[in-house]
């Protein structure tokens, strides 16, 4: 027996893959640009009282447009799949993870409950628009000529995201290192600014 044969073959190593939301964070980038737009122009032409108002409404409203649109991330890794949500951060071991489905939100379950994905929105239109595209392609297709290869069956962006975050947690789910149980951590920093920003607007607002 050579030495390769008594080696064992490396385990194969998967990229790290990332989903986001491209409306959210276009839309999040334009909340931001017209809030710094109007709440810079208070702070540099306004009175005393407008320009707190203005610094406490921006300590509001510029966390909570991050938390909802550039925050929410779903990053799926070898051993572990990573939500970040507007207020929370969930670490869940493969092993961890019993399902994800995506009914009216994208949402993964655990024996201690479930969590949405914010960063992977549903929509029931893009839904609609594929099971038309598949009504009007349900004829048998010829086996021959320019349409004998049509492709795969079209699926709407979330379902796709799913599917494919369903082939990793079966590629990892009895792996020694993708066990354990799921971590939540809150994001603090976040909640504090928003805290912060209400209190002294509802404040300003007061006076």
């Amino acid at each position: 027996m050579t030495s390769q044969d008594r080696t064992s073959p490396p385990q194969q190593q998967y990229a790290e893959r990332s989903y986001r939301s491209p409306a959210a964070l276009v839309g999040g980038a334009l909340l931001l640009l017209l809030g710094l737009w109007l709440g810079g122009d208070a702070l540099l032409r306004g009175d005393v009282h407008t320009k707190l108002t203005a610094l406490f409404a921006l300590l509001l409203g510029v966390p909570l447009v991050v938390a909802f649109t550039l925050r929410p991330l779903v990053r799926a890794g070898e051993d572990r799949l990573t939500v970040r949500n507007p207020f929370r951060t969930i670490t869940l071991p493969w092993g961890a993870v019993e399902d994800l489905r995506a009914a009216f939100s994208a949402e993964v379950f655990t024996s201690g409950g479930k969590y949405q994905l914010w960063a992977v929105p549903v929509s029931l239109r893009q839904r609609k628009k594929v099971s038309r595209q598949v009504a009007r392609g349900s004829a048998p297709r010829p086996r021959f000529g320019l349409d004998a290869d049509a492709g795969p069956v079209p699926r709407a962006m979330a379902d796709q995201t799913l599917d494919e975050l369903r082939e990793i947690k079966e590629r990892a789910a009895h792996r020694e290192s993708a066990q354990g149980e799921p971590v939540v951590r809150w994001s603090y920093e976040v909640l504090a600014l928003l805290v912060v920003g209400a209190v002294g607007l509802a404040v300003m607002v007061a006076v």
